[in-house]
């Protein structure tokens, strides 16, 4: 029989969501998402309590693989604006430069070169962001 499930409250699944933002942020909290706190504070908290304290927060992949895979998935769908987010983090944790090159490679089989294209111009802001700095 499985075990039952235990019942989270909102903020719990909330506050390990931001646990998972800062671990990524070098500490800081994400500001798209404070912004986002603003002007739809309930999209906000699902965000933070369902993706991040949910899902993102699961056991079953590194931070290093599950950001990865996330530049990769936005990057093959032509969300560059979650790519480069989730690119960041990658970089932030150790990921380098070159290996999210290769993943823009990698893309260009299933997604298309169109796709590649427009992951490896946000890739390259945010290499510039990151060398201004």
């Amino acid at each position: 029989m499985p075990a039952p499930a235990i019942a989270e409250s909102s903020e719990e699944r909330r506050k390990r969501g931001e646990a998972v933002v800062r671990s990524l942020n070098n500490g800081a909290p994400q500001q798209a998402l404070e912004r986002m706190r603003q002007e739809f504070p309930f999209l906000a908290e699902a965000t933070e309590a369902y993706a991040l304290g949910d899902v993102w927060s699961r056991p079953g992949l590194d931070s290093r693989t599950r950001q990865l895979a996330a530049v990769a998935a936005f990057a093959a769908t032509g969300q560059t604006a979650f790519m480069k987010l989730h690119a960041g983090y990658a970089l932030n944790i150790g990921v380098s430069e070159g290996e999210l090159k290769e993943i823009v490679y990698l893309i260009t089989v299933p997604a298309g070169i169109s796709r590649a294209i427009a992951a490896s111009q946000a890739l390259s802001e945010l290499f510039a962001e990151r060398r201004r700095q």
